[in-house]
């Protein structure tokens, strides 16, 4: 029975909080408030916020729910919490950082297109003797609405004989087709082709146009006998060989490879087009025969949001010449359109495919579709909400919190960034530092109160506001040169970075940044070879981690195996990797925990019974490395294990990198699926910094300081000013203005996002840039510099 007491209480009370790093922590936060959790990257402060108050409101969710229901809904777990209590339902708006795919859309993340299809399909305007369409007839994601020629895409890839063999001079056996795989693949097409007779040794262009016509264009798939030449050394038995034309295996590679570099390579060699046969509107053409003011729902769907508010609004009007239907359905629609535009996306157009927006248009549609809802007495338990946005977007950013917290919520939201911090009517700051050295609240009350806690990192950012000193005036000999660009919003622009000095490209949310920077190639001239440092995960499964992803793996597992224990044994390096059969735990096959099935409800995960979540069997872990196993080994944070390995070179070095970049509290085998995408970047950046240097190198970071404390961004920072001092170029897309303001050079886009943006509106030095007349960044970049009077 619930306590009445708690019932009412103003309060949110944790006690006991264990969670990850966290140290038995109490903690009291108020209701019906705005409360920032604030705190270095891995205090503790997402643990507490996600990992403990919102997977406990889910928990206490899931009780209610039937048993069979709820082994269908994904679960977060039990925290490790001795008690909450106050705690009304939560909902929870992380950041997913899973590529969106081509098929979802401004309308889908909203659901807009869900209301616009219900429009047209119950008010629209139908040819005579036309059936009703259901809405689903109106998706291009569905059988029943999507073209069939291009299956709902919009737009038909096709190749050519001049892209698939570009040197014809080349015979098959040189590699004239080049869309072929590398390796036994493209060695196997080839060895299948002089089975079935075709002269692999002679020029391309030398063979008859009807064979080069099969070879590349056929769709039969012939199975013949192959007998291999035989190499020295190496027995080849004869083996049956399926052909595949080259045309075929590029469409099938592209349509159905998870591999980004796979697909991208495919793409080399299609040409796309608008689909012939739907005109690019990826409908149907009984979909498209239905109109509404005179318009396609295809033709609604391209139009900006604020144009397409404009044409729904007189047929919302009461009294026009619309059904009572159109006029509840075209004004719901623009009631949900109000709450996009008021975010400052009213320049998005439905159709928008999500790949095409920054993440800072994504995290503001998903926060206008929450405050669509209408929820009353709710956590709202945001992760980062300001990640993405530019000082402008920020602003628009808090009132729809506010928002929130006036329709009787309550709002945690997990922030570094200042702007946001002093807006919060209640501040809960975790640390002091990271990792062990972290998990504890320093301080739990008004933001103004925390100037008084000596151990807090994040006072000294919140309360001295000392302007970033002005660097000394560049002068460019070298440039990077790139454009006409003409991609999205951008026309036709061209743009320059100075060589061997640090460049922040900047711009409100959706100016075109990104789509700047992505135009820097190897192929731009001066460049030779660059390094993109993303936010992307290092690795999908639990089998990834810190340890195997910077190559420090092989190392540990070396050691190992030259060890006097495992040399008696017969042991090899294999023998220390808990990927493959040998020394691992073949009850739970490495991964150090099951899976226990239970009737009616979800599968739940238990330490494995027999390594207790070591991973190896006991015969591995007989094996000891100056008194440690190999699973002690890889439970050492990145600190300790710097110690342990200090006079080991191949392992100090990749240590030493991750300390530089601030991640000295991670484990070695912390898994790549608990890594926040700063944390996945920072690793991606130790693992380029740990290289020995060669030529020049041009280093571009799209929005490298998310997810960063003002205390990591220094960090992040002095890293790049090292990689600058040592000759090489570094663009970074950044919307921390003081990493604006330490820069050498900054080019300024917008002026707005989307069609009102796509130029550059200001360059040069960032004195020069904050007092550009008609740049909404130079105000922001004038107070970092302490230009604002």
């Amino acid at each position: 029975m619930l306590d009445p007491v708690s019932a009412h209480d103003p309060f949110v009370r944790v006690r006991g909080a264990r969670e990850h790093n966290l140290r038995n922590v109490d903690v009291d936060i108020p209701r019906d408030t705005l409360t920032v959790f604030t705190g270095v990257s891995g205090s503790g402060k997402s643990s507490l916020a996600f990992g403990t108050v919102y997977a406990e409101a889910q928990r206490r969710y899931f009780e209610s729910v039937a048993p069979y229901a709820r082994r269908l809904i994904h679960q977060v777990g039990a925290p490790k919490v001795g008690e909450i209590t106050g705690l009304p339902p939560a909902v929870s708006l992380e950041q997913r950082r899973a590529a969106p795919t081509a098929r979802s859309s401004v309308g889908t993340v909203t659901t807009l297109s869900n209301s616009l299809r219900m429009l047209y399909s119950r008010a629209g305007a139908y040819p005579a003797g036309a059936p009703r369409l259901d809405s689903d007839a109106f998706s291009p994601n569905t059988a029943a609405g999507a073209c069939p020629s291009c299956h709902g895409l919009g737009r038909i890839h096709e190749t050519s004989e001049e892209l698939l063999v570009p040197d014809p001079d080349l015979s098959i056996r040189e590699g004239a087709v080049a869309a072929w795989p590398g390796a036994w693949q493209g060695k196997n097409l080839r060895d299948v082709l002089d089975a079935l007779g075709y002269d692999v040794d002679r020029p391309w262009r030398e063979l008859a146009p009807e064979d080069r016509e099969w070879i590349l264009f056929t769709d039969e798939q012939p199975v013949v006998t192959v007998h291999p030449v035989r190499e020295a050394g190496r027995i080849q038995r004869p083996y049956q060989g399926t052909y595949t034309g080259a045309r075929r295996l590029v469409l099938r590679t592209f349509s159905e490879s998870k591999s980004p570099a796979l697909r991208a390579k495919a793409e080399r060699f299609l040409t796309s087009a608008p689909c012939p046969v739907c005109g690019g509107s990826r409908l149907r053409p009984e979909a498209l025969a239905v109109t509404f003011a005179g318009r396609t729902i295809a033709e609604l769907a391209a139009l900006p949001l604020t144009d397409l508010a404009g044409v729904l609004a007189p047929a919302a009007a009461p009294g026009g010449p619309e059904t009572e239907t159109a006029r509840v359905l075209a004004g719901d629609l623009l009631a949900r359109i109000a709450t996009v535009t008021e975010l400052g996306l009213g320049y998005l157009s439905l159709d928008r495919t999500t790949p095409t927006l920054s993440s800072g248009e994504l995290q503001r549609l998903r926060l206008a579709t929450q405050l669509r809802a209408g929820l009353f007495g709710v956590v709202y338990v945001l992760d980062e909400p300001s990640a993405g946005l530019h000082p402008a977007d920020t602003e628009a950013l808090l009132v729809v919190l506010d928002r929130l917290k006036a329709a009787g919520n309550t709002v945690f939201v997990v922030e570094h960034h200042l702007d946001v911090v002093r807006h919060a009517d209640w501040l809960v700051d975790v640390g002091p530092r990271a990792g062990e050295h972290g998990g504890r609240v320093l301080h739990s009350g008004p933001p103004r109160l925390l100037a008084d806690v000596g151990e807090s990192v994040t006072r000294r950012f919140l309360f001295d506001r000392t302007p970033v000193p002005e660097r000394p005036a560049l002068a460019p000999e070298r440039w990077l040169r790139t454009g006409p660009v003409t991609r999205h919003n951008l026309r036709g622009v061209d743009a320059a970075f100075p060589r061997g000095a640090l460049t922040a490209v900047t711009g409100v949310s959706g100016s075109g940044k990104s789509t700047l920077v992505g135009a820097l190639t190897e192929e731009t001239e001066g460049v030779g070879r660059i390094v993109t440092v993303d936010q992307k995960p290092i690795g999908r499964t639990p089998r990834s981690n810190l340890a195997t992803y910077t190559g420090l793996f092989d190392v540990v597992r070396k050691l190992f195996a030259e060890t006097e224990e495992a040399r008696a044994r017969g042991y090899k390096a294999g023998r220390f990797s808990f990927n493959v059969a040998g020394g691992r735990c073949e009850t739970c096959q490495g991964e150090g925990f099951v899976s226990v099935e239970l009737l009616f409800l979800p599968s739940t995960y238990a330490p494995c019974p027999d390594c207790h979540g070591a991973r190896y069997d006991p015969e591995t872990l007989r094996v000891r490395l100056r008194g440690l196993t190999i699973s002690e080994v890889l439970d050492l944070t990145v600190e300790s294990a710097a110690e342990f390995f200090a006079d080991v070179p191949a392992a100090a070095r990749s240590l030493r990198t991750l300390l530089d970049v601030g991640l000295g509290y991670l484990r070695l085998g912390q898994p790549a699926t608990e890594l926040s995408g700063g944390e996945a970047q920072r690793i991606k950046l130790a693992s380029e910094l740990q290289r020995p240097r060669r030529a020049h190198t041009l280093y571009v970071l799209d929005e490298p300081t998310t997810g960063l404390h003002p205390a990591d961004v220094e960090v992040l920072v002095r890293q790049l000013r090292g990689l600058v001092g040592g000759g090489h170029t570094v663009v970074v897309v950044e919307h921390d203005m003081d990493v604006a303001a330490g820069a050498d050079w900054v080019v300024d886009l917008g002026p707005g996002g989307g069609e009102a943006g796509g130029r550059i509106v200001a360059e040069g030095p960032p004195a020069r840039v904050a007092r550009a007349a008609g740049s909404r960044t130079a105000p922001y970049l004038a107070r970092a510099l302490g230009l604002d009077g």
